[in-house]
């Protein structure tokens, strides 16, 4: 099998906790594990921010959490600057991309500079872009897809604004998962999941025997669960199931929290290739699920990382258990700074004869506790 492009290190100086930190070798699957307030987050809003960036939404991303003020490590007085540093592996060789971000007016933030470099795997013929004294917006995509440009650089442009952040916690009756949806916006899930009736009803038609399977493994964590019912009415659809037993349909406003989530994880999880983003960024999946449905959810992130890469803030021990110690980086916060501890697993070999991951976490033996 073909190994899955990746991001192999970042280096992050500046971005909210995260004074100054840096990732190498980064495993596939990671588990970021920590205590509230560790950081796990904010190295997932990095790589959000990454996307947003390459899309041409950094300012647009930078408001809508809070300003470039509370995006500064300590703010603008403390902090003048954002230093980040990104390898990547796309198959063809290492791509790395360094950028600096600095504050402008109405409290946004700016490209200052970004660069890349290109080192293919046999060593020769390397390529250099940059670096640009940016603006408003990143100039990397743009220049990257311009007609004189190299095509590595594309795949190195493309594969950044590949990177999916999802985080299934908004359920509350005016989320997107409670509204109808257009039907023909369905070809990747969307991040708070409001899609979820039109990818369903896409898999139903165009791929049943995929469909069935989630359908299976939501039946492992609700046996009460007969089928979804997905209808369309003017091109739109909105997500409905039925229970066994019984002509009732449930309503997302008759649906618990817990279930909706699992709904959008197990589906996401179970996507096909065409439909899955380079890189799945998972924040605190385990959020309302039953421990049974954590563990389900943590072995389908294992099988799914064969294919792509999985990064994962959690706190579960039963999440946790479906993991090795060498795929863990445990966060801790000291004196408003995010550090970040890879684990060994050679280092816990007496531990792990008698504890698993998850207990080896609840005990605090792996530290990252309050």
């Amino acid at each position: 099998m073909t190994e899955p492009s990746r991001i192999e290190s970042i280096h992050i100086k500046g971005f909210r906790s995260l004074a100054d930190v840096k990732l190498d070798n980064i495993p596939n699957p990671m588990v970021l594990l920590g205590a509230n307030g560790a950081g796990k987050s904010n190295v997932l809003r990095l790589f959000e921010m990454l996307r947003e960036m390459f899309h041409h939404r950094l300012a647009h991303f930078i408001l809508r959490r809070g300003g470039a003020d509370d995006h500064l490590f300590g703010g603008q007085r403390q902090t003048r600057q954002i230093d980040t540093i990104v390898s990547f592996h796309t198959g063809l060789g290492v791509n790395e991309l360094s950028f600096t971000l600095m504050p402008a007016s109405a409290d946004m933030l700016t490209v200052a500079k970004e660069e890349f470099h290109f080192t293919p795997a046999d060593g020769r013929g390397g390529l250099n872009y940059g670096p640009y004294a940016g603006g408003a917006e990143s100039d990397f995509y743009s220049v990257s897809h311009s007609p004189k440009s190299d095509w590595r650089a594309r795949v190195a442009a493309d594969f950044l604004r590949d990177c999916s952040h999802y985080q299934f916690h908004d359920t509350s009756g005016d989320s997107p998962i409670h509204k109808r949806w257009d039907v023909e916006d369905n070809h990747r899930l969307l991040s708070h999941g409001g899609n979820l009736a039109s990818v369903l009803l896409r898999l139903r038609v165009m791929d049943l025997p995929r469909y069935r399977l989630i359908c299976t493994h939501v039946k492992r964590v609700m046996p009460e669960f007969d089928d979804f019912v997905l209808e369309v009415d003017y091109g739109k659809t909105i997500l409905k199931w039925r229970p066994q037993n019984t002509d009732k349909t449930m309503s997302p406003h008759l649906t618990s929290d817990g279930t909706l989530r699992c709904f959008c994880l197990v589906t996401l999880l179970n996507l096909p290739d065409e439909m899955l983003p380079g890189v799945i960024l998972l924040d605190e999946p385990e959020l309302g699920l039953h421990p049974f449905a954590v563990s389900l959810v943590s072995h389908m992130v294992r099988i799914l990382a064969r294919k792509r890469q999985v990064i994962v803030a959690t706190q579960s021990p039963h999440f946790v258990d479906a993991f090795s110690l060498d795929e863990i980086v445990v966060l801790h916060m000291r004196n408003g700074r995010t550090e970040a501890n890879r684990l060994n697993q050679g280092d816990f070999s007496h531990w792990l004869e008698e504890y698993s991951t998850g207990e080896l976490w609840w005990k605090n033996v792996l530290g990252g506790y309050p």
